[in-house]
């Protein structure tokens, strides 16, 4: 199985580039949906998610996420959005040698703005917030993630360029 870990820091992109592989017939798994279908299952949910999504990693491991991952993937070629450090790439290069790192980089005024924009749950109430966040992403390894990146697609203009990048680099993967 080839696996393509897609990292990026919230709001860069990922999800735009999942929808490209969507729609070439390439499968993807979220970590995110991992972690928030978990979060959603808890009684008491006095932490937020990004809180729960850590204690998890201080309490089961730090790939404890990629593990829960590992059994939603199928495929000749799989996409894994999300990762966060590279104990989890680690996690997912052993069950296959072919294992590509995509790494999606967005300026933060950009994807603060995204997040807004996006609404969900998660999203930054002001840039306090979503620098917090930040630092929280960057703690876990998804900054050493990001250097170390096979690939680096750079989401700093219009959509559509950035989808037909995407499209362009996942042929050439396929």
């Amino acid at each position: 199985m080839k696996i393509l870990i897609i990292a990026g820091m919230p709001g860069a992109g990922k999800e735009e580039f999942l929808l490209v592989a969507g729609s070439m017939g390439i499968p993807y798994v979220r970590m995110g949906d991992v972690v928030r279908e978990a979060y959603s299952s808890l009684s008491d949910r006095g932490a937020g998610i990004g809180q729960f999504a850590s204690g998890e990693r201080e309490k089961f491991g730090k790939n404890i996420w990629a593990q829960r991952t590992i059994d939603r993937m199928s495929g000749e070629i799989s996409l894994v959005d999300g990762c966060r450090s590279m104990d989890e790439v680690r996690s997912f290069r052993e069950i296959g040698d072919d294992v590509l790192i995509i790494g999606i980089h967005s300026p933060p005024d950009v994807r603060y703005e995204r997040l807004v924009k996006r609404g969900r749950e998660d999203a930054p109430r002001d840039v306090s917030e979503f620098n917090e966040r930040d630092s929280r992403e960057i703690s876990w390894g998804l900054a050493e993630v990001l250097a170390l990146s096979d690939v680096m697609l750079v989401n700093d203009s219009l959509l559509d360029e950035f989808r037909s990048v995407s499209a362009e680099m996942l042929g050439a993967i396929r």
